[in-house]
C-alpha cells in the first residue's frame, strides 16, 4: 500500500485548487446571497447614514457631538454611544459616579487628568486606542486647535450618568 505524504504546500494549494469547482457550482453565490439577509429582530445593523448627531445643550455649534448608539445615559442600564470632537474644543475637568469605557474610532482623541484644565497636559490617543474612565476621578478631553479631523470616540457604561463638573461656575466646554 503506498503511503500519502502531505506536505505544507499540499495544504495550501488544496483550497485554492477546489475554488474553480466551487464556483462553478455556484456554491459561493448561495452562501453570499444567503449572508445578505439579516433578519433585524436577530441582528441590528445601523449604517453611518442612519445615526443621527447632535450637539448637547449648552455647547456651541461644531463643538461636539453625540450619536447614541443602545440605551439612554440618562436612564438605568447599559448605554452606548458616540461622541465627536471637533478640533479647538475639549471639556472642562469633570467626573462620573461610573467607569466609562472607550475606544477612538477615528482621528486623535486628546485626554488628561485632573481637576485642573491644562490641553498642554494632554496626551494623544490615536484611533484604535482604549481609555478607561475611573470612576469618580476628575478628567477632561477633547481635540486641540489645528488637529487635521474630529476624533470620534465610542463610549461604554451604566447609566444613568451625570457629570459633575469640577467647576459648575464655568460652561462644561473649553475652546483650545
Amino acid at each position: 500500500m503506498a503511503e500519502l505524504v502531505t506536505t505544507r504546500r499540499d495544504l495550501l494549494m488544496a483550497p485554492m485548487l477546489a475554488l474553480p469547482t466551487a464556483l462553478l457550482a455556484g456554491t459561493f453565490e448561495s452562501r453570499a446571497a444567503a449572508a445578505t439577509q439579516v433578519d433585524p429582530s436577530m441582528t441590528i445593523v445601523r449604517l453611518p447614514s442612519e445615526i443621527s448627531w447632535e450637539t448637547p445643550p449648552g455647547f456651541p455649534p461644531d463643538s461636539v457631538e453625540m450619536a447614541p448608539l443602545w440605551g439612554k445615559t440618562s436612564e438605568a442600564g447599559l448605554y452606548y454611544t458616540l461622541v465627536k470632537w471637533h478640533p479647538g474644543y475639549m471639556s472642562a475637568p469633570h467626573w462620573y459616579v461610573t467607569d466609562r469605557y472607550c475606544v477612538v474610532v477615528s482621528g486623535t482623541w486628546w485626554v488628561a487628568s485632573g481637576e485642573d484644565f491644562a490641553a498642554e497636559n494632554t496626551v494623544p490617543a490615536p484611533a484604535g486606542t482604549f481609555v478607561r474612565r475611573v470612576a469618580k476621578t476628575p478628567h477632561y478631553d477633547g481635540v486641540k486647535k489645528g488637529g487635521a479631523e474630529p476624533a470620534v470616540i465610542a463610549i461604554c457604561g451604566i447609566g444613568p450618568i451625570k457629570l459633575i463638573l469640577n467647576d459648575a461656575t464655568k460652561p462644561a466646554w473649553r475652546e483650545v
